[in-house]
């Protein structure tokens, strides 16, 4: 583990040299290569430069307590090493998890998908809780959203919403998010006060570049439409709605939340790219395929990774057996109790499996 420790700092030192090379300043291109690869290995050198001056630290108070001292110095002494070796034992554990194999999509924004599953009306309506709760997550961590494509439901809520979130990190952080959300309340037209149990669930896309997705223009077939609202109303007489069929693979896409076609065919041209990255990603992958789907599910009221039990006031996600008694604190977006739990337990698991 130190050696290739130590053979990251040299290539951290290196990239500085280079950086400091005129040829390497008058190139743009070449400049901000070294300056990216230079800001990934930051996080991981500054651990490991800690870590070794502690461990000098160590040695150093080691040495001197082999010193003939005072009682009370001894004891300070002591104490100094007892903290120096709980400090160094953290900072190896840190630097365990900064060497795992990093996700490629970590850094990346994110498409995300909503549906509602079971529960009729009651679904739609969840999912527009669930929609305003990362949206507001989002608004929390300074990341910007913007809607790609929605359908509404009758009622309020969505009967589907694809979001973008713009944010360095956004995927590292949403990505465990995918699967059935599961609520159970009761509905404000139930006039008898039974619970209802109904059903949303989410996808989370890493937002794929053109580089990551070359898509063949004349692989698709682009539909243009009229534009529809809640309860199939036409929202505006100019065809400016898209729809993209990818015929290879026989994804779907649609936008019509912007006035101008142009844009509409814009959003979709970039779900649609994040959807093949992710279809691509899942085939090279194939234990990965059976998670996804495992995760996303169909929106049965018996596939869940989380419940929200407002007459209890609580939530529970099953996957790591959390329960929260802040529902409605999660809801207004303050997830990062949740997403922590997950990211240490996911840590964790890879750090067995290493080991």
């Amino acid at each position: 583990m130190f050696e290739k420790l130590q053979h990251l700092e040299d290539r951290y030192e290196e990239l500085n040299v280079l950086m400091s090379d005129p040829e390497v300043i008058n190139n743009p291109s070449e400049l901000q290569k070294h300056a990216k690869a230079q800001s990934e290995l930051t996080e991981i050198v500054e651990a490991y430069r800690s870590y070794k001056k502690v461990n000098e630290e160590l040695k150093e108070a080691r040495v001197l307590l082999d010193d003939k001292l005072d009682p009370d110095m001894k004891d300070l002494v002591e104490m100094e090493i007892e903290e120096l070796e709980e400090k160094k034992e953290k900072l190896e554990e840190e630097l365990k998890i900064l060497l795992l194999p990093k996700d490629p999509n970590d850094e990346k924004n994110v498409i995300m998908e909503i549906r509602a599953g079971a529960g009729g009306d009651e679904a739609g309506l969840f999912a527009g809780d669930l929609y305003r709760m990362y949206t507001r997550y989002a608004e929390t961590k300074g990341w910007k959203t913007e809607i790609m494509s929605a359908h509404y439901s009758d009622v309020g809520g969505f009967k589907e919403v694809i979001f973008l979130i713009q944010g360095l990190g956004a995927y590292s952080r949403l990505k465990f998010e995918s699967g059935v959300h599961r609520v159970q309340r009761v509905p404000t037209t139930e006039s008898g006060g039974r619970i209802h149990t109904s059903t949303a669930t989410v996808a989370v896309l890493p937002e794929a570049e053109e580089v990551d997705v070359q898509i063949d223009p004349n692989e698709l077939r682009i539909d243009v439409f009229c534009s529809s609202g809640p309860g199939g109303q036409s929202v505006n007489t100019t065809q400016s709605a898209v729809r993209i069929t990818h015929i290879p693979t026989g994804l779907v896409v649609s936008c019509q939340d912007e006035k101008s076609q142009h844009k509409n065919k814009d959003k979709a041209l970039k779900v649609l790219r994040s959807r093949l990255l992710e279809k691509a990603q899942e085939e090279q992958m194939g234990e990965l395929a059976a998670t996804r789907k495992t995760q996303v599910g169909t929106g049965d009221r018996s596939e869940r990774i989380r419940t929200y039990n407002f007459p209890q006031g609580r939530v529970t996600d099953h996957r790591i057996g959390l329960t929260l008694h802040k529902l409605d604190q999660i809801l207004l977006g303050e997830l990062d109790e949740i997403i922590d739990a997950l990211i240490t337990i996911d840590q964790a698991e890879k750090l067995k499996q290493v080991e």
